[in-house]
């Protein structure tokens, strides 16, 4: 009787190990890193043409909802010989969620901006009046969709407050589109 027991405990000892074998994930990564460019369009109320561009950009999501991005735009004015540009650099955290290819995000974005005024007396030899930076807080949403796995394109929108620009602050608005490759 004693024997029988001692078999029995064995073999269940035995099947409980094979069991928990394929508890452990198979496959998993530490993050998820994407580095793209971007043409930008943007409608700044510093004139009241649009500003046309382009933007770099890199995300890293250490988790499934949460990462951070680093951006990079620069937006010039394409009617002025005076070379007025807005200059971004900004980071900041993002959530995003994931709907089988498609995957919408929020972000908060701080940085620095650089703004290139025209010349006083308009004459583009002169070269700008001039150069200056200012701290930019800014706000966004868009959609990166999955085309393949390494291939993301995207549609962006963000909302910049440039702080302490003369005289009331300068928030452009941009719309930008464009594509990322997806390490993985």
């Amino acid at each position: 009787m004693q024997l029988k027991i001692f078999t029995l405990i064995c073999l269940m000892g035995f099947a409980a190990a094979r069991l928990h074998g394929q508890a452990a994930p198979t496959a998993s990564r530490v993050g998820d890193l994407q580095i793209g460019a971007t043409f930008s369009l943007a409608n700044t109320d510093y004139r009241p043409n649009y500003f046309k561009g382009y933007g770099f950009y890199s995300t890293y999501d250490f988790k499934y909802h949460v990462g951070i991005e680093g951006e990079f735009h620069q937006i010039n004015d394409p009617d002025a010989t005076e070379g007025i540009y807005e200059r971004t650099y900004e980071i900041g955290p993002r959530y995003v969620l994931h709907y089988g290819r498609f995957a919408p995000y929020a972000k908060v974005m701080y940085g620095r901006g650089v703004f290139n005024y025209p010349p006083v007396s308009g004459d583009p030899k002169i070269g700008p009046i001039a150069n200056l930076a200012y701290n930019i807080f800014a706000i966004g949403a868009g959609i990166d969709y999955h085309v393949l796995p390494a291939l993301n394109v995207r549609a962006d929108y963000e909302y910049q407050q440039w702080l302490s620009f003369p005289p009331n602050g300068l928030t452009p608005k941009i719309i930008s589109v464009g594509a990322a490759y997806r390490f993985h």
